[in-house]
This record gives C-alpha cells, sequence and structure tokens, in this order.
C-alpha cells in the first residue's frame, strides 16, 4: 500500500462532546473540533484545567462517545476502547497484585500471545525502560518514577498505533521527568509509526517531546504550532530565539484566557 494514500493516525471530524448535567444544565466540554494526527507524529496539548483536553483524550480512546462528529484511528471509526490504542494516565494502574514483568505481559496475555513471545517481550521492555533488575519485583517496592516507566513499558508492549497520555509525568521531581522523557523518546522512536497524544501543563515540556503543540480554549483547538526544532533535545536546547518563539506564541493564547 502506497504510504501517502493511508489513513492519519487519528482524526476528528467535526466532533462535540456535550454532558448534561444533574441540575439539567448543559456543558459544552468540545465544540465542533476537526484535527488530524499522521502516523508517527508527536502532538502535545496544552490549556488550562477544565477547557477540554482530557475530553478529547477520553473520546479518542473510546472511553466515551461524542455527542456529534466522527473519531477514527487509522481510518476505522472508534467505536470503544481497543488494543489499537494505550493509554497512560496521571496515575499509574499497575495492578498492585502481580509483579512488574506480570504487568507488562498483562495485555499480551488478554491478547493470548505465546508464552515464550511474552517473555521475550517483556525482557526486552524492561531492558528499554532500565528496569532489567526489577522484573519480580512488587509495584509497591517502587518508587513514583519507577513505577512510571512500568506503565509507560506495559502499554508500549502492546503496541498500539496510538499511545494517548493525560499529564503521565505530572507530580515529578526535574531530573525523573528528564529521565522519562528520554525513556518515551526512545520507545516512540522504536516504533516508528506510532503517533502520541500527550496533554500537559509544562510548555518547555511540550517544546522537549512535541513535533506540534496544540492550545485548547474553551473546548476548541485555538493554535497549532509546529515545533520545527531538531532532535534529539532536552530542556538545555529549548532556550534559543527559535524556541522563544515558539514558547511566546503558545504562551500568548494563554493569556487571551479569562479566567475570573
Amino acid at each position: 500500500m502506497n504510504k501517502d494514500a493511508e489513513p492519519p493516525a487519528i482524526e476528528l471530524r467535526s466532533v462535540t462532546k456535550t454532558f448534561v448535567l444533574e441540575s439539567g444544565e448543559r456543558v459544552v466540554a468540545v465544540r465542533d473540533t476537526s484535527l488530524t494526527v499522521a502516523r508517527g507524529e508527536f502532538v502535545c496539548v496544552v490549556g488550562p484545567s477544565g477547557h477540554g483536553k482530557s475530553t478529547l483524550l477520553n473520546l479518542m480512546a473510546g472511553f466515551i462517545k461524542p455527542t456529534s462528529g466522527e473519531i477514527l484511528v487509522n481510518g476505522k471509526p472508534v467505536e470503544g476502547p481497543g488494543p489499537d490504542r494505550g493509554v497512560v494516565f496521571q496515575q499509574d494502574t499497575l495492578f498492585l497484585w502481580r509483579r512488574v514483568a506480570d504487568n507488562i505481559s498483562f495485555g499480551l496475555e488478554a491478547r493470548r500471545v505465546p508464552k515464550e513471545e511474552r517473555k521475550a517481550t517483556v525482557e526486552r521492555y524492561l531492558k528499554t525502560v532500565g528496569l532489567e533488575d526489577f522484573g519480580g519485583a512488587w509495584p509497591r517496592q517502587l518508587s513514583g518514577g519507577m513505577r512510571r516507566r512500568v506503565a509507560i513499558a506495559a502499554v508500549f508492549a502492546n503496541e498500539p498505533d496510538v499511545f494517548l497520555m493525560d499529564e503521565p509525568f505530572v507530580g515529578l521531581d526535574y531530573l525523573r521527568r528528564a529521565q522519562l522523557h528520554k525513556v518515551l523518546l526512545d520507545l516512540w522512536e522504536e516504533g516508528g509509526h506510532r503517533a502520541v497524544f500527550m496533554i500537559t501543563h509544562d510548555v518547555d515540556e511540550a517544546l522537549v517531546l512535541g513535533d506540534r503543540i496544540l492550545v485548547v480554549k474553551e473546548g476548541r483547538i485555538v493554535e497549532d504550532v509546529e515545533v520545527a526544532l531538531p532532535r534529539p533535545r532536552s530542556t538545555y536546547m529549548i532556550t534559543g530565539e527559535e524556541a522563544s518563539i515558539i514558547r511566546r506564541d503558545v504562551v500568548l493564547h494563554f493569556g487571551e484566557l479569562d479566567i475570573a
């Protein structure tokens, strides 16, 4: 198949999501939003809390359905959660009663991947995230940063086409965030075709990771900025003039918000 003819990893067509509160009030969380994320693209999403970022991600994940419009992943309509999409939340969702290696292999077991193949996959991802000596450990024995690495490895081990992340590094210190940025980028680049849609409140994090930065305001994408900075990047590399221009463009849209 001609690569140019392949459908995008994610496509939203005029998507709106309205919630009805117990009071009867209708809240429009996402408003007539259209968006395309190409295969292999890393998209970061920023914006203030309560303006629709997580709703967008949950729609893509299939956890909720749009009120109107259509969502497609690899050209197929999203009808619910599926193995073609992996999700990492703010809080890791590790099974406390399963050891680290068993957490990573859970999705593979559910897909009935043969035992030897599961073992090889788990070993490969443990090594990739730097936890090859902790496969037999329990989640409670790990630090917060190590648990995040396990959660990321568990999602990537399923080899989804789309990786959805809702502030996965929130609350971590600078050094651990930098370490996990490298882990995530290594896994993403290794996959080649995988698309990442990641929510963050940290503009600098978006500059380090993203190919594009979307700014969401009142349920709409109000800015779509290309991050044309060379890779690999680090926080030391996003202090130049080009990075400052992108940062200023993004932050200006935050400044236009009325947060009274």
